[in-house]
């Protein structure tokens, strides 16, 4: 015999029970084993154990684009680099060295070793946003639910590295702002 009771939400359910020869209703086997409503709503609100949030694909996505940044606004270690470059270049120059001489010698090393530091950043950039957009299909089968933000922010490093990658290979061989010719 089935009968169909009410629950708490109104939706009907279907539960069979038995009757014994004696007239008495035995509650049915998947009854006996229901949780309690206290012990299906902790259930509910505990975290799964292995369930990644993305963090470390949010992190890494940012991460892309501040690389990215950087790669187009120089940085303290490429700025570092070009005054060191600077620095040895006037020690190395003769006073009666050429004009053309010394401007390769002190501004000419400093650009192009400020333009291998922006290029290091765009590459970085370049890499770790690339790594963070294709770790879905690496990851466990099933498993490529993240928050929809992480690949636009790994795009966006991507796309600044791409731009800093071309920015500090066009300005290491000259091609752009190259250095002006001592005539």
């Amino acid at each position: 015999m089935a009968e169909k009771t009410e629950d708490e939400t109104g939706t009907g359910t279907t539960t069979a029970t038995a009757v014994d020869p004696e007239g008495q209703t035995a509650v049915a086997p998947d009854e006996q084993t229901a949780e309690r409503p206290e012990e299906a709503a902790a259930k509910d609100h505990a975290e799964p154990a292995e369930a990644s949030s993305g963090t470390g694909q949010g992190a890494a996505a940012v991460v892309s684009a501040a690389l990215g940044v950087v790669s187009l606004t120089g940085g303290w270690p490429g700025t570092v680099a070009g005054a060191r470059e600077t620095l040895v270049g006037q020690l190395r120059t003769a006073a009666d060295a050429s004009v053309a001489t010394q401007i390769q010698e002190v501004y000419g090393d400093a650009w192009n070793t400020t333009a291998l530091w922006a290029g290091l950043f765009a590459l970085a950039a370049l890499i770790t946003g690339v790594v963070v957009l294709v770790r879905p299909a690496f990851g466990a089968p099933g498993r490529t639910a993240r928050a929809p933000w992480i690949p636009s922010v790994a795009w966006a490093g991507v796309t600044l590295g791409v731009i800093g990658l071309l920015l500090a290979v066009l300005k290491y061989t000259g091609v752009l702002l190259g250095l002006p010719a001592a005539s």
